[in-house]
């Protein structure tokens, strides 16, 4: 995986709630095993329509919005345990998703492939996306050491929670194997003093 620390970008206001997994990357997609070309599935069916044109309503079709975040309604990555969204997510672009709330399991499959998902309020949420459709050029600033998101140019600005395994993990860019690599003198260490 990639390190990250700190992200400021431009941002794709996703303002749908109840987005499942099935939505972020439809099931005729998952026959795949390796991560490759899951991003232009992403969303496969709000971004075309049925003939195969491109879907110009869509918001990852408006070319006024960019940037490696996506801010998406309440309860993002609800459904089915599908580690394929992770990937697809990852796969168009992303480096983080701002919600107001995560399914946990979507929670986990993010951080593990590298993508941050950041947990705020309800209100700044709303405030966030006004902000986003107003003026598409809004920046938003992610801190991971400090656990910050902020629109760059103002004070809004909210702290946000993370596991401290993950945390130490996406900063380091490892995933569970690097990390027990990185750790191997202490595991070792530990083997030898232990009691049978």
């Amino acid at each position: 995986m990639e390190k990250f620390t700190t992200l400021k970008s431009t941002a794709i206001p996703l303002n749908i709630e109840n987005v499942d997994t099935d939505q972020i990357i439809p099931a005729r997609f998952l026959k795949a095993t390796d991560k490759k070309g899951f991003g232009d599935n992403v969303f496969r069916d709000w971004r075309y329509n049925k003939d195969g044109s491109e879907n110009s309503e869509f918001i990852l079709n408006d070319s006024k919005y960019s940037g490696s975040i996506l801010v998406a309604g309440d309860n993002f990555g609800c459904g089915s345990s599908r580690e394929h969204a992770a990937w697809a997510i990852v796969g168009y672009g992303f480096k983080v998703v701002v919600s107001s709330f995560f399914a946990d399991i979507f929670k986990g499959n993010a951080l593990n492939n590298g993508l941050l998902p950041v947990q705020v309020s309800e209100t700044f949420l709303s405030d966030l996306l006004s902000k986003i459709v107003s003026n598409p050029e809004t920046e938003i600033d992610v801190n991971l050491e400090k656990q910050t998101i902020s629109i760059v140019g103002s004070d809004t600005s909210e702290d946000f929670e993370i596991d401290a395994y993950k945390k130490t993990c996406m900063i380091n860019g490892y995933d569970d194997i690097d990390y027990l690599i990185n750790n191997k003198e202490q595991i070792e260490a530990f083997e030898a003093h232990k009691i049978y």
